[in-house]
């Protein structure tokens, strides 16, 4: 039975430690053999983020700060001791029988005071303060941690398109690179054959080079974008970081409901103004109410020790104790709480004055990322066209000039049409899901939590 016991203790301990031990477990980085989606880096940022968790830090720091401030409403108790010996006793002056004031010494050479003092906040404007501030100050902070929320979960969003657009550039150029590689190889080959002359195959290198440097600034740009993504999602640098995605739902992400009506107060910005308009509300009554007296209860009880060998200092006791209250009250101060209570009006006033600058900035940011996307969505759906037609242009014209009909210089003009209208796509592509990032964000409703 005891045994029994035992285990079962054991096994209540593991299961109280188990969710600190799993939430104490940091989150295991990306492995090069991972492909990382947008929910993956999102969910990664969003746990390693040396700013969000600075801001989780905060919020922790503000509760401690929040109860120690409300601590005050609690007993205090003290133990203090004290232990003195005297060279020379003290004289005190007292009268004899015939009035005459004679001087004489009282007291022990060796004299210690042990003793317990206990007090009790009855009524505190500071302690009221921090009562009245600690749920507004709390909901603060947790604001802020949200707001950091946005901002990585944005910043993490563009930033990882930013990287798919590069790769996408990249890929568009190798295949530039394969078609001009062959059309050098044919061109040579006609001049060679003595059909045509050597500006075909000229003209095909200078592409050729010139796509080859837009390559190689492309496959840098990835590196340089993709060292920004890491840094974002909290990554070391020295950790490789790959990417996937599916083109067919990054085209469906890509729609959005434009009729969403604007509704500010789904900002966090305003949001966190009314919370600091409910701590300046705090602020105004402490000094509205800082006329009223501070109340509290105390109570002491000391044990005093006398003797004059010192071997037999603690050999006889002598108690006291005493209970009381002790009233505070300010009387005048120089007109300081009316002048801090004018103070912190006009702070409020100046917040009311915040919170409709910040609805107009929130109303011109809404319009703006509403006509950015319209625009990269318009621009989308006319590069979604353009690229079909350029591939069928370029496919009607290579074959047209492989027999004959149409001249070099028209392939030149199908294959630049073709890689120009393959990187507006792409480009438009990734635009589009960025300033729809940015159109969720000015409404309020970018999701954050992954």
């Amino acid at each position: 039975m005891k045994h029994i016991q035992q285990a079962l203790r054991l096994l209540l301990g593991l299961i109280l430690l188990a969710p600190a031990w799993v939430q104490a477990q940091p989150t295991a980085p990306p492995t090069p053999a991972n492909q990382l989606t947008l929910e993956q880096c999102l969910q990664y940022a969003l746990q390693n983020q040396p700013v969000l968790r600075q801001a989780r830090i905060d919020e922790e720091t503000n509760d401690a700060d929040i109860r120690i401030g409300k601590a005050g409403w609690l007993p205090q108790l003290g133990l203090n001791a004290t232990g003195q010996h005297y060279f020379q006793l003290p004289y005190t002056v007292f009268p004899n029988a015939d009035g005459v004031n004679v001087p004489r010494q009282i007291g022990l050479k060796n004299t210690s005071t042990i003793g317990l003092a206990a007090t009790q906040t009855i009524y505190n404007n500071d302690v009221q303060l921090a009562t009245r501030s600690a749920r507004p100050s709390r909901q603060f902070f947790q604001q802020n941690t949200a707001s950091v929320r946005i901002d990585v979960v944005s910043d993490v969003s563009k930033a990882f398109y930013d990287v798919l657009l590069s790769q996408r550039q990249l890929d568009v150029l190798s295949e530039d690179i394969v078609r001009l590689q062959r059309s050098l190889k044919d061109a040579k080959a006609r001049y060679d054959a003595g059909i045509v002359d050597k500006t075909d195959y000229k003209q095909a290198e200078i592409l050729l080079n010139n796509s080859i440097v837009a390559r190689k600034q492309a496959f840098e740009a990835v590196k340089a974008k993709s060292a920004y993504l890491k840094e974002l999602m909290g990554i070391a640098g020295t950790q490789p970081l790959a990417l996937q995605y599916d083109t067919v739902r990054l085209m469906r992400d890509a729609v959005l409901d434009t009729t969403v009506a604007l509704d500010p107060a789904n900002r966090i910005e305003v949001q966190q103004l009314q919370t600091q308009k409910a701590l300046q509300a705090a602020q105004i009554s402490y000094y509205r109410w800082g006329f009223l007296p501070s109340l509290s209860a105390f109570g002491n009880y000391n044990s005093v020790f006398q003797n004059n060998n010192f071997g037999d200092l603690y050999s006889q006791r002598f108690p006291s104790s005493y209970a009381g209250l002790q009233l505070s009250l300010p009387l005048f101060t120089g007109g300081r709480r009316l002048q801090n209570l004018r103070r912190e009006r006009l702070t409020d006033q100046r917040i009311d004055q915040d919170i409709l600058l910040t609805r107009n900035r929130i109303n011109t940011e809404f319009e703006q990322a509403m006509a950015s996307y319209k625009s990269y969505y318009a621009d989308y759906m006319i590069g979604q066209r353009n690229l079909d037609l350029s591939r069928e242009v370029y496919s009607v014209v290579n074959l047209q000039y492989r027999e004959g009909i149409k001249t070099y210089l028209d392939v030149i003009v199908a294959q630049t049409t073709l890689r120009t209208a393959q990187l507006n796509y792409y480009s438009a592509l990734f635009q589009v899901l960025s300033s729809k990032v940015d159109l969720l964000r000015a409404q309020g409703n970018l999701p954050t939590s992954y």
